[in-house]
């Protein structure tokens, strides 16, 4: 080799590793070439909560573009390319567009002759499979597991998986986990939700009923005996919630609300009769003469989320009418001046 030594340390290695070049204008080594990355391919997965919960494996059939097996990748004969002659090999073109009297627009967009290769093949000399796009179609079958525990939004990645292009580092696929609405369980974290509707029976005297889990177990849920449940109550049952992603011995807390289902109206015998066993009402009795000096009142049912929705609009028309008051009185005013 040449003196000076050959097998000595470059001292611009590491500056052709991130520039790509000798920082003071030789010719570089081509290692020191950073290829452009390909795009990410990314694919929404939708899953049920039961999927996530007991892991499943789905298989996907997905088409792509790979580097031609025949010419690979090069799309010519002879791997010879030429320099477009459109773009001087640049791959791009600029095109100036006259706006007005000494105004112009100077833009910049990919070569149409050479499709922004910067570089064009003969037609004799085209690969007979690819026809010179330097790829081809393939058709792969990709197994995606999801494991138990994963949840609302997480990505499976495939890496080097996307489409192939000369010169180019292959993307990767990402399937993104959409988990569909489940009709019974709301899911929250690594715990569990669940309502259920109890009559007032059931929550005075107890109750029992059996609750069909996620992976089809049987649960027998049931009351201590005296336990008196109240409406929206809360009760939880350990470890029968989600498993844990990566951790699936271990699961978070299933969670039980409950509703009370009042009966609509109740005879004057049923009343006696629960009067008689329940707690006794409060001491506190009225005198007539307390009676006489209040204001009789009346009693109405009402739709609270109605009621909201009606005073939200009274509001809203109050405004829009005070708005146009005002945008009245303004524009007579500019009128007067």
């Amino acid at each position: 080799m040449g003196g000076g030594g050959g097998s000595g340390h470059n001292p611009f290695d590491i500056f052709e590793s991130f520039f790509g070049g000798n920082p003071f204008g030789g010719g570089g080594s081509s290692r020191g070439r950073r290829q452009r990355r390909g795009e990410d391919v990314i694919h929404p997965l939708k899953v049920s909560l039961e999927d996530l919960y007991n892991g499943t494996s789905k298989k996907l059939s997905l088409s792509r573009n790979v580097l031609c097996p025949k010419c690979k990748g090069k799309g010519s004969k002879s791997g010879a390319s030429m320099k477009c002659s459109g773009c001087q090999g640049s791959g791009m073109k600029v095109s100036i567009r006259h706006l007005g009297p000494s105004m112009i627009q100077q833009m910049q967009h990919p070569c149409n002759e050479c499709k922004g290769t910067g570089e064009t093949i003969s037609d004799k000399d085209r690969c007979p499979q690819c026809k010179g796009e330097k790829v081809a179609q393939e058709k792969k079958v990709l197994e995606v597991v999801v494991e138990k525990g994963m949840q609302h939004g997480q990505k499976i990645t495939f890496p080097g998986e996307a489409d192939e292009a000369p010169d180019t580092v292959t993307g990767d696929i990402v399937f993104v986990l959409q988990q569909k609405d489940h009709p019974k369980f709301k899911r929250k974290g690594d715990d569990l939700f669940v309502e259920h509707t109890l009559t007032l029976t059931e929550a005075l005297c107890g109750f029992q009923f059996i609750l069909t889990h996620l992976d089809n177990r049987q649960l027998l849920i049931k009351s201590e005996p005296g336990e008196v449940i109240k409406p929206d109550q809360f009760k939880a049952i350990n470890d029968e919630g989600m498993p844990m992603y990566q951790r699936s011995f271990m699961k978070g807390k299933l969670y039980i609300q409950f509703t009370v289902d009042f009966p609509e109206s109740l005879s004057p015998e049923q009343s006696k009769a629960l009067e008689a066993v329940l707690p006794a009402r409060p001491s506190t009795k009225l005198t007539d003469m307390e009676i006489d000096e209040c204001e009789e009142t009346t009693l109405h049912d009402v739709n609270m989320e109605e009621e909201i929705r009606r005073k939200q609009q009274q509001a809203q028309e109050a405004y829009e009418e005070d708005d146009d008051m005002h945008g009245g009185a303004q524009r007579v005013q500019c009128a007067q001046q």
